[in-house]
Parts: C-alpha cells; structure tokens; sequence
C-alpha cells in the first residue's frame, strides 16, 4: 500500500501515470462474518457491542466492471448503518448481499461470506470500468452511498424508487471502511477542495439524506419562514438538518440532550433548543403506553420559543420512542418527514392528531444522485460544514462505532483508512480559512485543525 499513498500524496500525477501505479491483490478493510451472525443472539440491541463484531482483515482487491471505479480511500465515516450492521439488526446484511448477487454475474461477487461495510468515503478513482467517461484515475472524489440499476422505469424519475435501489456498504459489498473500495462511477462527486479528507468524508450519507428530507421536492420541501423541530439537533444527521434550515430561512427548534449539546446548536446559529434531559420529557409511561400529556407539553414549550406558533415540520428519525410527539406536535396541515428509526422500528400515534388536524408523514431514504449532488456542492460552497468530531484510525473502528452506538459522540465520528494522519488532502486553503471555525465547530480545541 506505501506505493498507492505515496502516489496520492504526490500532486499532479496525470491520469497516465496512476495507470502505471500497481495496485495491491490485497488491502484492508472493516468486515463483519457470516459465520458470527449469532454472537448477540438473545441480547437487547443496547447492550451489543459492534467491537466484537467488527475485524480488520486483508481482502481481496475487486477488478471494475462496467460503470464501476475503484477509489482508493483515504477516510470514511461511522453512521447509524454501520452499527446495524455490526450488530446484525434488523437482519444480518447477509441476506442483502445474497439477494443482490442473484442478480447478474457481476452482482455476484457481493455474495461473499464477509463483507466489507461502509457508507461514506473520500479518497481518489485508481481505476475504472468500460463505459466510465465522467471519471478518470486521479480525480479526487467523495461518494454517496445511492446504488441502482436503473433497468426499470420505475427509477428513471427518482431513482430510489428504482426496485433494484440499495445503499452502498449496507446492502451492497466492498463499502467505504477499508483502503480501497468499489462503487458505480455515479455515486461519486467531486471532493469539496477546502476540506481535508476525513472532513469530506463525513457529511455524504448524512447531509444528503437530511437534505432529501427537508429540501428537496421529495421531502418537506422547506420554504423561509418554517419552524422545523429537530431531534437530536447536534447529531450526525440533526446537526446538517439544522445548518439546513437555517441556510434556507428556516427556524430551527432544536431538541438535545444535554447542555454541550445545546452549545453546539447554538454555535450553528440556533436560538430556539430544548434539552429534553433537563425538561425531563418521558414520552413513554412504560413499555406499552405513551403519555399524551407528555406531548402536550412539549407543544406548549415549543410554542412559548416560537411565539405561539406550532411547527411545520418535524424532522423524525429515533423513531418509536418520539413518533407519537412528533405527530401531534405538528401544525395543522403540517409534515413529519421520517428517515430511520433508532430507537425502535414500531411507531405508534394517535391517528386523530393525524386525519382530524390533514397532516402528512413522509418517508424519507438518503437521497437520489441529484440530491446528493446539490447537498454536496453546498458543502463546496461552504454554505453547509462537516460536523465531524472525533477520528480514528481504521484498525479502532470498533471503538468508533461502539460510541456511536452508546451516543457518546457529536456530529460525525470519522475514519482515516490510507491517510496517515489528519489534515491532509487541503487544496484550498483561502476558502478554508474563511470558514476553519464552522470546520471545527464540533472538534475538541485540542483535535482542532488548521
């Protein structure tokens, strides 16, 4: 692997030359075991642990088939979807990987006895496959996780809705946690030039999934003036949902946990939080039975922060433990736009609050290329930062993973995979420096960078 580092790190390489540059038979990569799908069994999802399921193992480096590239990775990131997959919930993604691979010949090889997870990179195209013509070897890159066919009809007006729609290092093999990754050439997009590698790996799945949400004509279709609550507002996914309603002339209402928590919002610009651990919101009296008098209540707050109003949009994605509130805190006529559930995928709520009061709930997953396009030259433009907090180094993906899934994180916890260390990849550093404070928002002053 030093031959392929080093050749990154080397400027001005033509794309010529990274063809002469050899690659590995071999390299790296985060993988969950076939033959492990049981290690949790009869465990509750919170007392897993993703460090015992998760290995650093030597893989064998993929060729490119038609529309494929192969993208040396120099970072990624940990979502929500990793700690899924690291403790095998819903379903072991090995069924995924099965079914796809009964698709073609080339699908085929997903089918693997392992697989290498991960759902964001940031690296530089080695190779690609025939019929590639948008990307050549040495393009710096980022890559959302959308994977499709698109041999339907169904898929050619949005192409989530294309029946052989999956996410890439999820449902998908060779994802994004190891040194050299496959993808479709169109999941990828150019590489914000201002941002080091681990800082350009960690918005993609969870920027663009935020902007689908409340952006785009697919979501809530957020306009100025909206009041739009937020769960989890300084998290991997309410910390873009939040710089996005404020970029569009939004208003956020933000609910944390936990007074660093609101700090951070409010250093994004936000005037309007609730910390739900020191209201004490119990929205769940026990396991069976919710307290509506609970969602009254966060009604009432919300409207003593917005001035009497109710909010147009709530931004749902814990899922059961919420859902109830988010229905009936919503305005007459207004959205619960709803991405994930991780909190529990049961969701249950007074259905009066819905028809009575002609409210809609919106499903909503990850984005489509032209979302994801439109959310990441938002980041190039530094209207939207990375949120990224915490990095690790792709042998403690584990660790990383392990605090996602307790919660003990902010905004996006990275990885570096063929980066040697942080702060590498920077090309504009006037742009940067403009914005290095916003860039650093979530770090610790100690792990800030320059």
């Amino acid at each position: 692997m030093n031959e392929l580092t080093s050749a990154i790190l080397t400027e001005g390489l033509s794309a010529q030359d990274w063809l002469g540059v050899r690659l590995p038979e071999f390299a790296r990569g985060i993988v969950i075991r076939k033959d492990e799908t049981g290690i949790f069994e009869g465990m509750a999802s919170a007392e897993k642990d993703p460090r015992k399921s998760l290995h650093l193992e030597e893989v064998a480096v993929p060729s490119p088939g038609p529309g494929e590239a192969l993208v040396a990775v120099m970072a990624s990131s940990v979502n929500y979807n990793t700690v899924w997959s690291a403790i095998f919930e819903p379903l072991p993604t090995f069924g995924f990987l099965a079914r796809y691979g009964r698709l073609s010949p080339l699908a085929k090889r997903h089918d693997l006895p392992y697989h290498i997870i991960g759902s964001d990179l940031a690296g530089v195209v080695v190779r690609t496959g025939p019929g590639v013509n948008s990307w050549k070897p040495g393009d710096e890159v980022v890559a959302h996780c959308l994977s499709v066919e698109l041999e339907s009809a169904d898929g050619h007006n949005d192409t989530l809705l294309d029946p052989e729609q999956r996410i890439w290092g999820f449902e998908t093999n060779f994802g994004g946690l190891a040194e050299i990754s496959l993808v479709k050439s169109n999941q990828l997009m150019p590489k914000p030039g201002h941002l080091s590698w681990e800082e350009a790996a960690a918005p993609g799945l969870v920027n663009s999934t935020a902007y689908r949400q409340l952006v785009s004509r697919n979501g809530a279709q957020m306009k100025q003036g909206d009041n739009v609550l937020i769960w989890g507002a300084s998290g991997g996914l309410g910390s873009y949902a939040t710089q996005l309603a404020l970029a569009g002339g939004a208003t956020p209402v933000c609910v944390v946990s936990g007074e660093r928590k609101a700090a951070v919002c409010r250093s994004m610009g936000a005037e309007l939080i609730i910390d739900r651990s020191a209201e004490e919101y119990r929205f769940w009296k026990d396991a069976h039975n919710q307290d509506p008098g609970e969602w009254k209540r966060l009604g009432k707050r919300i409207r003593e922060l917005t001035g009497g109003e109710d909010v147009d949009i709530v931004f749902e994605h814990p899922g059961r433990e919420t859902f109830g509130a988010s229905v009936y805190v919503a305005r007459k006529g207004g959205t619960i736009v709803t991405c994930a559930s991780t909190s529990g995928y049961e969701h249950t709520y007074d259905n009066r609050y819905l028809w009575m009061s002609l409210k809609r709930i919106i499903g909503s997953h990850f984005a489509n290329y032209r979302e994801a396009w439109e959310a990441n030259r938002l980041i190039a433009k530094g209207r939207i930062h990375p949120t990224l907090s915490k990095v690790y180094p792709l042998e403690d993906t584990g660790q990383a993973t392990y605090d996602v899934h307790r919660g003990l994180h902010q905004g996006k916890v990275g990885v570096l995979c063929l980066a040697p260390e942080e702060g590498l990849g920077v090309r504009d550093e006037e742009m940067r420096s403009r914005h290095i404070d916003a860039i650093n928002r979530f770090r610790a002053p100690s792990e800030q960078q320059g």
